[in-house]
């Protein structure tokens, strides 16, 4: 199901999700969070791919200098407007991440957290190619996966989430080593270092690997200038 986050899983049901996530997950979620925030200075204008209803985007507030989240649900994007308010550091669009309506070099830091590189459900280069071109030189990619150490609190997460109604059944034959599979088409995988190294190797980028908290596999691209760590 290509739309499944703006048709089915979108504005309060994927609030829900995180409302009804258990502490481990929340721990995950916190750490996300810090990892991007130490990767941000007060000058930044930073770009959110997949804002959802908020939730990373006002917490960006606190530190960058301009904030600007997109979703590809306009449902989410509304629950966000009224979650952050009228805050005019901050600008909130429907749009796909795979065709950024940015002008090129717009952005210091462009951030994909929490698994967005397979919820997108779209080319991974081209969600890099967008991200790189509306990145400045100099500027960060942070692209975030689940780490494999990350797999039985993962699954628990997502079983709640199928009992509250918010996704479907899982399949649990097809869920294994990393993929959640659902019986109404959702469908989650993960990328490993490997695979980010590689998805990265098509650009001129520095490219690092970090496990954060041993929850979350990070990628961070710095644009210009290619190595690979």
């Amino acid at each position: 199901m290509n739309n499944y986050y703006s048709d089915l899983l979108n504005s309060n049901k994927l609030q829900k999700c995180y409302e009804l996530a258990p502490p481990r997950v929340k721990q995950f979620l916190r750490a996300e969070i810090e990892f991007v925030l130490n990767e941000i200075k007060q000058t930044d204008a930073v770009l959110d791919l997949g804002c959802g209803f908020g939730r990373v985007t006002a917490e960006l507030m606190k530190k960058a200098g301009k904030v600007v989240g997109i979703d590809i649900s306009g449902e989410s994007i509304e629950l966000a407007r009224k979650i952050i308010g009228d805050e005019k550091r901050c600008r909130l669009h429907t749009m796909d991440a795979a065709e950024l309506k940015f002008p090129d070099n717009s952005f210091d830091v462009v951030i994909c957290v929490q698994n967005g590189i397979s919820a997108f459900k779209t080319d991974p280069l081209q969600l890099m190619k967008e991200s790189i071109r509306v990145a400045r030189k100099g500027g960060t990619l942070l692209f975030s996966s689940y780490s494999e150490k990350f797999w039985e609190h993962r699954l628990e997460w997502f079983q709640i989430q199928s009992e509250h109604g918010l996704i479907g059944e899982i399949d649990y034959e097809a869920t294994k080593n990393g993929q959640v599979i659902c019986k109404d088409g959702f469908k989650a995988i993960t990328y490993s270092k490997k695979e980010f190294l590689g998805l990265a190797s098509s650009f001129d980028v520095q490219t690092s690997i970090y496990e954060v908290d041993e929850s979350s596999l990070f990628c961070k691209m710095v644009v210009g200038g290619k190595s690979h760590t």
